[in-house]
């Protein structure tokens, strides 16, 4: 993991490695790599569909729904089989922030994607989607630690 990761979970910090190691369409191709390995729903779990579960700045509807166990944070994510960026990046974000604390989640810089260099391959709406993603994430991490 590079030091220039240090504010990210360990997880997350060597998938931003492993961009890093690629050039140009190489990113999209591992970005769409984690969209084929998309994970299923745990048994138990349900995304309810409503605007508190929307991430509203996607262009096609994306729900979120998490999780505290022994006091770390999981991420749920239902994304269309047609929005293959986001729906690689909610399942990069979900292997990579999976049994984190809040205080982790809440420490990630918003702009992290810039590190992996997302942004010279996908589109600033997309983009827009991804800082979404994010920022839902971090305000359920800030409900858990109002609990």
């Amino acid at each position: 993991m590079s030091e220039a990761n240090g504010n990210l979970p360990k997880k997350l910090a060597e998938i931003v490695d492993d961009f890093n190691l690629l050039v140009g369409r190489e990113k999209l191709e591992h970005l769409l790599y984690f969209a084929e390995n998309f994970p299923e729903l745990p048994q138990g779990i349900e995304i309810i569909k409503d605007e508190d579960h929307q991430i509203h700045e996607c262009m096609t509807p994306v729900f979120i729904e998490s999780r505290i166990v022994d006091g770390k944070m999981r991420f749920y994510f239902d994304v269309p089989e047609e929005s293959p960026t986001v729906r690689g990046y909610a399942s990069l974000m979900h292997q990579g922030t999976y049994d984190v604390t809040p205080e982790q989640v809440l420490a990630i810089p918003n702009d992290f994607y810039t590190k992996m260099d997302l942004q010279g391959v996908i589109s600033g709406q997309r983009i827009n989607g991804l800082t979404g993603l994010l920022r839902q994430m971090k305000l359920l991490a800030a409900h858990e630690l109002e609990r």
